[in-house]
């Protein structure tokens, strides 16, 4: 038997400082993020925003390249100073401010409004529970101005329900120093209700014939896109819109004009 719940930060911290390593082309990603994002904030006002799983950076870091006011929040302390460290190597750092959070935790960090808020990085499905996804939907939606943008990154769970893959594989990268450092996840799935599914992420790196392998493991709700869009009108959002985005699918939706403040 599991327990519902379900403290990303142990695992964050432990990967943090491989965190570039799970993309092909971190400079590149950056790039992607950034343009990607300016697309959906055209002609909708948008100036301040606040990433509310903000990882290492990936979409934050870019935001404040371009000259967005950005706040951002993350649960794992380690990704906070890996924040730091990659926004100090870009000259953004002191364009960002940033706070250790969880979704429950947001208002208390930052009271917006807000003109659009964003959360990538497949961080919604980590919550498990109903309460918890309606909770923190409702935390963004308070966030956010009248008329405001909501930006929701996540892996399309739908397509895996039905086969369940156990082996995912990452990226190879050759390091600087030598050697080389290979990802890959082992999924699990346990029926519920809910369903959970659990990644277990191995990071393997070394020279030769002398590797080390670090795993570590964490749960998500396998949530499709089509439920996080009705919870997202069930919230109060609306104009919602599904679009690709590489490894994730990214909704977009507004909240009301007519909305209280």
């Amino acid at each position: 038997m599991f327990t519902l719940s379900n403290d990303t930060s142990g695992f964050y911290d432990a990967i943090a400082e491989y965190y570039t390593y799970f993309y092909r082309d971190w400079e590149t990603q950056l790039q992607r993020e950034g343009l990607g994002l300016k697309a959906i904030f055209r002609n909708r006002g948008v100036n301040s925003v606040l990433d509310a799983s903000c990882r290492a950076g990936a979409q934050t870091i870019p935001l404040a390249m371009l000259g967005y006011e950005v706040c951002a929040t993350d649960p794992s302390a380690g990704m906070l100073r890996k924040l730091e460290e990659i926004a100090h190597g870009y000259g953004v750092l002191r364009k960002i401010r940033h706070a250790q959070a969880d979704f429950a935790s947001l208002p208390i960090v930052f009271q917006g409004p807000f003109d659009a808020v964003i959360s990538k990085n497949n961080a919604l499905p980590h919550l498990l529970r109903d309460v918890e996804i309606e909770g923190a939907l409702r935390n963004l939606y308070d966030l956010l101005r009248p008329g405001g943008t909501l930006v929701i990154g996540m892996r399309d769970f739908a397509p895996l329900m039905e086969m369940r893959p156990r082996f995912i594989p990452g990226f190879v990268h050759e390091l600087d120093e030598g050697g080389e450092l290979i990802t890959f996840d082992v999924w699990d799935w346990q029926d519920g209700p809910p369903v959970i599914a659990t990644q277990s992420l191995y990071i393997v790196h070394g020279d030769g014939q002398d590797y080390k392998t670090i795993k570590r493991r964490v749960m998500y709700r396998p949530l499709s896109t089509d439920e996080v869009k009705v919870a997202l009108l069930e919230t109060g959002f609306e104009d919602v819109i599904d679009q690709p985005d590489r490894a994730e699918r990214v909704l977009v939706a507004r909240k009301p004009l007519t909305a209280e403040k």
